[in-house]
């Protein structure tokens, strides 16, 4: 046995109508050969015929050395080994749920193989023991995986080779499909020009956060007047989206009874790490030019209370 490779599934060979994932290696006449990326790289072949409805002009616009397809299994002969595939069979719909499988299956294997190389154990002796029984109970391993990290009684029905493997399964499974918050952001601007201007758009800028829960956060950052950046953390991203909406609409029915105006503009959306970076260097030179300016120590103080108190 194979501390590394092995299918990832139960059954040695796909059956006939199945769709699989397979790497191309070679182009030939009479096809393209391919490796089965599921089934431990046996090999398979996509016959000329099989590639395209349309008549082919050239081969290598239809398939590629190297890249990945989705295709459909026509015959399967296991005592020659000769896996026939078809990639023309295939529609756009095949396409997606296989690469979603596929995409589940290859993180267990990625799991499964840690695991291996860290307990030195088979992987295909914990593919027998886990994967395999936790993919005829709940459709798939992964979704097993995912559900135990809130419900370790998933577990209570595996056979562990040992207490070593399952303490380094549970382990990685936390590290890798522990659920990671997701960062939303929306710029508005907020003016009001009467009297008592101030204080109304530190008001309205406080009922983005007077509905603050544990789950839901708002938080408001001054970048340079009169535009503020609402932002929101939370494992959905449909929620914190829909959780800064509900702060704008706050702010601006607060802003327009004092006479003043709100205007979005970033409307609501997930954002990376890098986008966070460039929000910060615009805010760093902001800071920088108030402080080049003289004469402004006031309305930088007043700008920065807003903030302080929003």
């Amino acid at each position: 046995m194979s501390l590394t490779n092995c299918r990832f599934y139960e059954e040695k060979y796909p059956e006939v109508e199945s769709f699989v994932m397979v790497n191309v290696k070679q182009i030939a006449e009479m096809g393209a050969y391919v490796k089965l990326l599921e089934y431990d790289n046996i090999d398979g072949m996509i016959l000329l015929s099989e590639l395209s409805r349309r008549r082919i002009r050239s081969i290598q616009k239809l398939i590629r050395v190297g890249r990945n397809e989705v295709v459909v299994v026509l015959r399967v002969d296991k005592e020659k080994g000769y896996i026939d595939l078809s990639k023309r069979r295939v529609s756009p719909e095949d396409v997606v749920r296989c690469e979603d499988r596929y995409n589940k299956s290859k993180m267990v294997h990625s799991i499964m193989r840690h695991v291996a190389e860290k307990t030195n154990t088979p992987i295909e002796e914990l593919y027998k023991a886990i994967g395999w029984p936790l993919n005829k109970k709940y459709g798939h391993a992964v979704d097993a995986f995912k559900l135990s990290i809130t419900n370790p009684d998933v577990w209570k029905e595996v056979e562990f080779p040992n207490d070593v493997v399952k303490d380094e399964l549970i382990s990685y499974i936390g590290k890798r499909l522990t659920p990671q918050p997701t960062k939303v952001r929306a710029d508005v601007e907020v003016t009001c020009f009467g009297y008592d201007g101030i204080d109304a758009v530190k008001a309205a800028l406080r009922t983005a956060e007077a509905k603050n829960t544990v789950e839901t956060q708002v938080k408001v950052k001054l970048v340079s007047p009169p535009l503020y950046v609402l932002t929101s953390q939370c494992l959905d991203k449909t929620i914190g989206i829909s959780t800064l909406e509900e702060a704008i609409g706050e702010i601006e029915k607060s802003i327009k009874a004092a006479g003043g105006n709100l205007s979005v503009k970033m409307a609501p959306k997930a954002v990376t790490e890098s986008d966070d970076a460039e929000l910060q260097a615009l805010m760093d030179k902001r800071e920088r030019e108030n402080q080049e300016v003289s004469g402004d120590e006031d309305e930088s103080e007043s700008d920065d209370a807003v903030v302080a108190e929003a």
